[in-house]
């Protein structure tokens, strides 16, 4: 039967398109919070990282009630590197809008959660948003929405999409772009009049899934999902039927008794007695549980179909750190405490995979790109874990018999003064550029590139441009490897013998390169304190110290002027290092150096070949 009080729809899009702020404008359009309190932009992005980048990393739940109609709302991150969240939070809902800038159209990412809303069958409203902006072109970017649906063999009902105008920001929608809109009704009763309601019955016997994992640290672990059928109280006996993990067996099953139970309404997790189906909610007390699982009566074993994600694409090596400085910040530095913290991290994400290598200090995690990893690490690094990471590495795969790789297809937009640098670049990349277009004086560029070949990319362009370019992929699939792509163009300049970085010394070495370290910063062998301006690493002595005399020079009283250091940001640094070089890990600093620091030891393994 159809729950018509209870809608549940996710909101799509690319990176930036503005689903988190549209998410603020629904709150504020159903008077979600009082009128004299403080809330802030893209309220949903509660967490640090996301809030300084910008970007939603996480999935979230939240609802709001429009007249007697709760709408559950799953915000999605837009980055390609999250597309797991987007991918397993689907499941819980019945409709979902599909966010486009009303100015850049469809982008990578659209594609991609859109192809995923279309496996979910799923019928998208197409709101596009920021119509306000001075260079919105609505009318082709709804010509351009139309073409992908028809380029992903869209169903036909699907084709025939109801479309909103707004603007999140303003807090205004409309269902003509041309006409006056006041606020965010019309979006609202689109969604009440083409988002099903939940199919469910709710006296049958209960049936849940879990769509995603929290923890806390007094309840324990947190199971997210949607109720299929039935109702679920605090104190219900239960059976988890595992859907097959690191953990659990496929097929295997416990039984536990829930603690608690809480829904989701505005900013708030708010307990709940009774959750009936048809709704989101979260569920406590039962710890031995996966991403997939599915909770029902005990006396039965009926399980839903499993949640499915994309495999991982890129690698790297998570290790203690070895070298000087390890232990001097960091309160988790052992190999136990890293291997739990990253089992617990693929515990809640299911497109992360932790795996042991041939030593007992080192482990193998996958994830879906740089930025997926890169937040990972971010996130330990504040928790006060230290430890090294080696340069990220494509997952191959051998397909009929042929040696294939991970392709990505790539936006570039940038001046197009500076389209013929970009193409040349990617070009080397091993990119194939697949169509070109002009949008005022920005050239729109489509490749598919090799994800080796975008490794940088994002850096590179931006210099390639004057800082006006932008970058934006999405995994496309496997095919043959395209061939060798060249590597860093500039070695390293290698820290010779530990102390501290001297001005007079970092003078004599300025033709040498461009510095990452300044004047006091301290410093051990081994560790890389700039980029040489040749393709071979150098060994530099940093911290020389001008010799002291009793005849007092010309220029003594002179000022040392140097060029400011070069400060790269983790995921920069971890695509810029070399195979024998590591990203070392702190709560207080992040530095590269080689893996093996002591020179002469570097040179006996160089000569042998390892």
């Amino acid at each position: 039967m159809k729950i018509q009080s209870i809608r549940n729809v996710a909101i799509i899009a690319h990176v930036d398109h503005g689903k988190t702020t549209l998410v603020d404008a629904l709150f504020r359009g159903a008077h979600t919070f009082r009128e004299n309190q403080k809330v802030a932009e893209c309220a949903m992005d509660s967490n640090p990282i996301e809030r300084e980048r910008g970007i939603t990393i996480l999935a979230k739940v939240t609802s709001v009630r429009w007249g007697d109609v709760k709408i559950n709302i799953i915000d999605t991150p837009g980055h390609a590197d999250f597309g797991g969240q987007v991918e397993r939070t689907l499941s819980l809902a019945d409709g979902c809008l599909l966010v486009v800038d009303s100015f850049e159209g469809p982008m990578p990412q659209t594609r991609f959660v859109l192809r995923k809303a279309f496996e979910h069958h799923l019928k998208p409203i197409v709101v596009i948003n920021k119509i306000d902006r001075p260079d919105a072109r609505p009318d082709q970017v709804l010509n351009e929405v139309f073409d992908l649906f028809v380029s992903l063999d869209a169903p036909e009902a699907a084709l025939d999409f109801p479309v909103v105008y707004a603007s999140g920001r303003s807090g205004i929608s409309s269902l003509d772009p041309k006409s006056q809109a006041k606020d965010m009704t019309p979006l609202f009763e689109t969604i009440l009049r083409h988002v099903p309601p939940p199919d469910a019955d709710p006296t049958g016997a209960p049936l849940f899934q879990a769509a995603t994992l929290d923890y806390d640290d007094y309840v324990g672990r947190i199971a997210i999902g949607r109720v299929y059928r039935g109702k679920f109280r605090p104190n219900q006996k239960v059976r988890v039927l595992h859907q097959g993990s690191r953990e659990y067996a496929p097929g295997s099953y416990h039984e536990g008794t829930i603690k608690s139970l809480a829904w989701y309404e505005g900013l708030s997790k708010l307990p709940a007695q009774e959750v009936n189906a048809g709704d989101i909610c979260a569920i406590s007390g039962l710890d031995e549980v996966g991403i997939g699982d599915t909770f029902c009566d005990p006396e039965t074993t009926e399980q839903l179909p499993a949640i499915t994600v994309d495999e991982p694409t890129i690698s790297m090596v998570f290790s203690v750190n070895n070298g000087p400085f390890s232990g001097r910040s960091g309160k988790y530095v052992t190999s136990r405490q890293i291997r739990d913290r990253l089992n617990k991290a693929a515990m809640a994400d299911a497109a992360l995979h932790v795996s042991d290598t041939e030593t007992t200090d080192s482990f193998h995690v996958a994830g879906r790109g740089v930025m997926h990893l890169g937040i990972l690490i971010e996130n330990m690094r504040r928790e006060g874990y230290e430890f090294c990471v080696s340069t990220p590495r494509v997952i191959t795969k051998e397909i009929d018999g042929k040696k294939c790789e991970p392709i990505e297809d790539a936006v570039v937009d940038c001046p197009t003064g500076s389209m013929g640098k970009v193409i040349e670049y990617l070009g080397k990349r091993r990119g194939e550029i697949k169509e070109m277009s002009h949008k005022g004086d920005f050239t729109h560029l489509e490749f598919t590139v090799p994800s080796r070949g975008l490794m940088g990319a994002r850096t590179a362009i931006l210099t390639l441009t004057g800082g006006e370019g932008t970058v934006h992929h999405v995994f496309r699939g496997y095919e043959p490897e395209r061939g060798e792509i060249p590597g860093r163009q500039f070695g390293s300049l290698i820290g010779h013998e530990p102390g501290q970085v001297s001005a007079y010394a970092l003078e004599s070495l300025a033709d040498r390169g461009i510095f990452f370290v300044e004047p006091q910063d301290s410093i051990y062998e081994g560790m890389i304190v700039g980029e040489h301006c040749h393709e071979e690493d150098l060994a530099v002595n940093v911290c020389k110290a001008k010799k002291l005399t009793n005849i007092r020079s010309a220029g003594a009283e002179k000022n040392v002027r140097l060029q400011p250091a070069r400060k790269m940001t983790l995921e920069e640094a971890l695509e810029w290092i070399a195979e024998d070089e590591l990203v070392e890990v702190t709560p207080d600093a992040i530095r590269t150096r080689k893996r093996i620091l002591e020179g002469s030891a570097r040179k006996r393994a160089e000569r042998a070949g390892v």
